[in-house]
């Protein structure tokens, strides 16, 4: 795709939030399309304020629901709990975006216990990856994503700021293009 048909951030939104069906955008829905964002654009190009995705659905007409600070808190605790969902590779990527958000947000808050939270939980999803991987009755391409992703979960929980540059630079790899054409799309 050539520089000029690259959709911008804001028709972007717009597409993602087209394949909702919801007669309004809660705080979850735009937290959806924000991730997708991060996945789509990559790290940096992709990072966007859930308040600039909730000003470009309201300027477009679409309805968009205001949330409380209970609310926030309780869409977080949800949130953690519910983390280690990865069927694909592009599910693994975006659970880690979330880990990593969480271990960022514990981090500035100096909060160790949360901190030790979000690695028990990297390392559950690493051993569930492998588990996956190992087991000879799981079909072969899925054995093989779920050892990439538990490779993407041990990396990350050994290099956490170094770990999204290296996955970019490991998508664009020939052997992983070569090994993940299928489920990339390609």
């Amino acid at each position: 795709m050539s520089p000029a048909a690259k959709p911008t951030k804001k028709k972007l939104i717009l597409e993602i939030a087209r394949t909702f069906d919801v007669p309004r955008f809660t705080p979850a829905e735009i937290e959806q399309i924000r991730r997708q964002l991060i996945v789509r654009l990559g790290g940096t190009a992709g990072k966007t304020s859930p308040e600039y995705i909730a000003e470009v659905l309201e300027s477009a007409g679409r309805r968009v629901a205001l949330r409380t600070e209970a609310d926030v808190e309780d869409a977080y605790e949800e949130e953690f709990r519910d983390l280690l969902h990865f069927a694909t590779l592009e599910d693994a990527e975006m659970c880690l975006v979330r880990l990593d958000e969480l271990y960022r947000r514990f981090q500035a808050a100096q909060d160790h216990s949360g901190l030790e939270r979000v690695r028990e939980v990297a390392q559950l999803g690493r051993r569930r990856a492998e588990m996956i991987a190992r087991n000879p009755r799981v079909e072969a391409h899925k054995r093989a994503e779920k050892e990439e992703i538990m490779s993407w979960f041990h990396i990350w929980l050994e290099t956490p700021d170094a770990f999204f540059d290296w996955l970019e630079l490991r998508k664009q790899s020939p052997e992983f293009r070569a090994r993940f054409a299928e489920a990339q799309g390609g």
